[in-house]
């Protein structure tokens, strides 16, 4: 009752046929098989591609101050706008 049985996918694929006829059901196959390929490569890149940072992060450390104490602040620049 669960599952579809053997009759129940001849009807989807007459209706497949019907709908888009035959000519067009093979194309519509093999674009969808290239389709998978590039989603599994892809899939399999980014899962290589964290395991890398994973092992190649450092731990990271906290920055120190850019603030200097005593120091001179650096001198105004000036700007290109004239008075009208």
């Amino acid at each position: 009752m669960g599952g579809l049985q053997p009759w129940h996918w001849v009807i989807v694929i007459a209706v497949f046929v019907l709908l888009f006829g035959a000519k067009k059901l093979p194309d519509a196959a093999r674009s969808l098989g290239k389709s998978m390929r590039i989603f599994k490569s892809e899939i399999k890149e980014m899962q290589a591609d964290s395991k890398q940072d994973d092992t190649s992060t450092p731990q990271a450390t906290p920055i120190a101050s850019e603030r200097v104490e005593g120091a001179t602040p650096a001198p105004e620049q000036p700007s290109d706008k004239r008075p009208a």
